[in-house]
């Protein structure tokens, strides 16, 4: 794929992040803080990174991309929207019930969608299968998961990661949204994980640390992915929950929290001064 400039990505990114409040406010419900922690990687990977087509959305030797952490789907709707999978204006019809676009990815009714998910822990193990179906076939694909912090208190978790370390999955590449917050509050309050990078180790993977809002950091990480032969990649992508919007960073009430009219003002007002400064 052409490589996208970095002023362009952090104007997607931005887009992105305006879809996601456009959906959930249309909605009156959703989950706008995790997603918005993840929009800058979802640029990259779709805009840089993973060879897809949205006129070739079912092409067996496309890189797929698993969200692990389903409910932050308007992400993954606004980026497939940007990148020409469906019709922008579509994303205000989220979670409507004659709507393709559900609160949770579903691969049967969302073009460009390749796992259906939201049962947190589950699609960490489907991205597996995948990349293990690649090996099988001798494919050169490459599968991506976005894993939420939260989510990886998630026993199937680690036994995924064993299970791709195991096969040697060096196809495989985990990105963990550690944005410090899941819906009943810090990570570190309620069960914590951490540390991750010396877990993924011991679990026979590869550790990277990135910074989830920096593209030079989102660039070096998954370049340094690619080298990893033998074993899978884990991307420990520290990044800020509700990232873009400032009342709603770090805020744990963003986590399933729909703006009112006046938020919604305010949040978009903020996106648009952002994309013209770039």
């Amino acid at each position: 794929m052409e490589k996208t400039s970095m002023i362009d990505l952090k104007k997607i990114a931005t887009q992105i992040r305006m879809g996601i409040i456009e959906g959930v406010h249309a909605a009156g419900a959703g989950h706008p803080g995790g997603s918005l922690s993840i929009a800058d990687i979802l640029a990259y990977l779709y805009f840089t990174e993973m060879k897809v087509d949205p006129k070739d959305p079912k092409n067996p030797d496309r890189d797929r991309l698993v969200l692990s952490k389903g409910h932050a789907a308007p992400a993954l709707y606004a980026t497939l929207a940007l990148k020409g999978y469906f019709p922008v204006e579509d994303l205000k019809t989220l979670r409507q019930a004659d709507s393709y676009l559900q609160g949770h990815p579903d691969m049967k009714k969302t073009p460009g969608v390749d796992m259906t998910s939201g049962s947190l822990g589950q699609g960490i193990s489907a991205a597996c299968g995948m990349a293990l179906c690649g090996k099988l076939d001798k494919k050169d694909y490459r599968v991506y998961a976005i894993v939420g912090d939260g989510e990886s208190e998630e026993g199937q978790v680690w036994e995924a990661i064993m299970f791709a370390a195991h096969n040697k999955l060096d196809n495989l590449c985990i990105v963990i949204d550690h944005n410090g917050l899941q819906i009943d509050g810090a990570i570190h309050e309620i069960v914590s994980p951490a540390p991750f990078e010396e877990k993924i180790t011991a679990f026979g993977c590869h550790a990277i640390t990135m910074d989830a809002h920096d593209f030079d950091s989102i660039e070096a990480a998954f370049a340094e992915a690619k080298t990893v032969k033998g074993k899978p990649t884990v991307i420990v992508s520290k990044s800020v929950k509700g990232k873009g919007i400032s009342f709603m960073e770090n805020l744990v009430k963003w986590h399933g929290s729909a703006p009112n009219d006046e938020q919604y003002a305010q949040a978009m007002a903020e996106l648009n001064n952002a994309l013209a400064a770039l």
